[in-house]
């Protein structure tokens, strides 16, 4: 059962969106939770709503954030058990005007900031001789997409790497899985119909960037961030005890293998 009571979560990006939903989600199955995220103001809302949660500021792209975030949260709640880096941003932009700013942005968050924190939390869990390590990837982890270079890049790395660490900790009773979502009902997708509605001339409206992108789910729905967190939670909790080094798709069938 989805039963976390007495372990540590570290969820990052939880202020808003698939990470607010997670926290949320883990907290609901017994967890404490550590809402990390770069807007602390955020962070705070999240952990507020919580039975047991603190915030904690951290950038996922410093190292030394990572070390100090790890110690901050282990002196406050207690050892890490689970970890989900949900810490993401993406934007549309073509790969000819794609600005080396913006590539080094995505990347440092989306992929650098999963190998921050993974390398300073599984120290401990190593120690321990068990964890539970989920990643969000992104269906653009396993197919391109116009305008997502960068972001699909990232997030293949993602799945890469969540792939070799799941080896590696194997041995050590350590899983590591990803979760890759489709079209969710968070503020950056909001952001992305408003820069596919900017640059494209197929739409004349944010309803219909949104009506298009729903066409293409053969559920014919958008994914609520709620469904991202009970995957996570799956594959935190002992049910998922069996299952490493997957990438599991909560796509409404958008990418089918």
């Amino acid at each position: 059962m989805r039963d976390f009571s007495g372990t540590v979560a570290l969820v990052t990006g939880g202020a808003q969106g698939m990470g607010r939903a997670i926290c949320q989600k883990l907290a609901e199955y017994g967890a404490s939770v550590a809402v990390t995220d770069a807007d602390l103001d955020g962070a705070k809302a999240t952990a507020d709503e919580l039975s047991a949660g603190l915030a904690f500021h951290y950038d996922v792209t410093s190292w030394d954030g990572a070390r100090q975030v790890v110690r901050d949260v282990e002196g406050e709640l207690g050892p890490i058990g689970v970890l989900v880096n949900n810490a993401g941003v993406s934007r549309r932009v073509v790969f000819l005007d794609l600005p080396e700013a913006e590539w080094d942005r995505v990347v440092a968050v989306n992929l650098k900031g999963v190998f921050n924190t993974c390398r300073a939390v599984l120290p401990g869990m190593v120690e321990r001789r068990s964890g539970r390590v989920v990643n969000i990837a992104s269906i653009l982890g396993k197919t391109g997409e116009e305008g997502f270079a960068h972001y699909a890049a990232s997030k293949f790395g993602v799945i890469g790497l969540t792939q070799t660490v799941a080896a590696e900790m194997a041995p050590y009773g350590i899983t590591a899985n990803a979760v890759c979502p489709g079209i969710v009902d968070t503020p950056m997708w909001a952001d992305l119909y408003k820069d596919a509605l900017a640059q494209s001339d197929m739409f004349s409206s944010e309803d219909d960037v949104r009506a298009f992108v729903v066409s293409r789910i053969p559920l014919g729905r958008t994914q609520p961030a709620e469904d991202i967190a009970e995957m996570v939670a799956f594959l935190a909790s002992d049910l998922g005890r069996n299952m490493t080094g997957g990438s599991y798709h909560v796509d409404g069938g958008m990418v089918p293998r």
